[in-house]
């Protein structure tokens, strides 16, 4: 019964995953690398291509195409321990994103996988999230997940030491690698730090307009501010270090919106 001046409800089933996911997560021995990478071009190849077409190509698409890309240049990033130690390494990235959804009249956001996306374009990948947002299918698999959120919680934990026990499972339920963003919840720059489950996972931050330094010459610039969080058990410094550098060179060139361009 509440007090005067109190409002008591109910905790979300939803939160219930949250609580269970961070728990387990919270026990890898992962590093977090807080980076800012110049996104002018990208977002003025963005804006030009939502004139031409009267659609904006989905910013959170256009990351996924350059991690994608990233990861086939340093595959060794998205590798997973088993439980006999032995590193699993998967040839196709698959990246679980946020996609936001209007559940029981909320919009909350859903974990959906985009299979493949080092062999996508980034119309396809564009497309599925915008598809994801409304898809019945998904919807049914909410309702499948939302029953599992009612069993016991150490039942419900065990599907998070999926990764450790066999990579194999984990990459058909979750994916290789994740993209998740707090950019959506203010304006300006700022990054988000979380643990996670994954081997390699990119928190999107804001982004922030401020002075930059152009062929020697000062004037104003966009920066993205994002998290790149890896597991320091399979990956070390140097590595994470060049495959943070190639994520950058890709970005900041606009990978993939050249071609959305030429179209």
């Amino acid at each position: 019964m509440a007090n005067e001046g109190e409002t008591v409800g109910s905790v979300p089933l939803q939160r219930r995953g949250t609580v269970d996911y961070m728990r387990m997560a919270g026990r890898r021995s992962v590093v977090h690398g807080l980076v800012e990478f110049d996104v002018t071009e990208a977002r003025q190849r963005i804006r030009t291509l939502e004139t031409k077409t009267g659609e904006k190509p989905s910013f959170t698409a256009f990351l996924v195409v350059c991690l994608a890309r990233a990861l086939e240049d340093h595959p060794h990033v998205q590798a997973y321990r088993d439980w006999r130690g032995r590193l699993v390494q998967f040839e196709d990235v698959d990246v679980n994103v946020l996609v936001e959804r209007q559940i029981g009249g909320s919009h909350v956001g859903v974990p959906h996988v985009i299979r493949g996306a080092n062999r996508r374009s980034l119309e396809s990948v564009h497309d599925e999230i915008r598809t994801a947002q409304t898809d019945p299918d998904d919807r049914r698999q909410t309702r499948v997940a939302s029953l599992g959120l009612r069993l016991p919680g150490p039942v419900r934990r065990l599907l998070w030491r999926l990764p450790q026990v066999s990579p194999r499972h984990w990459k058909r339920v979750a994916g290789t690698v994740a993209v998740t963003a707090v950019g959506m919840f203010g304006t300006g720059g700022g990054w988000g730090i979380s643990p996670t489950n994954y081997t390699l996972q990119l928190t999107v931050g804001g982004i922030d307009r401020k002075p930059g330094l152009v062929d020697g010459e000062i004037e104003p610039r966009e920066y993205l501010s994002l998290t790149v969080t890896v597991d320091h058990d399979v990956v070390d410094g140097a590595p994470a270090a060049r495959f943070v550098q190639r994520l950058r060179e890709l970005v900041e060139a606009g990978y993939g919106l050249e071609a959305e361009l030429e179209t």
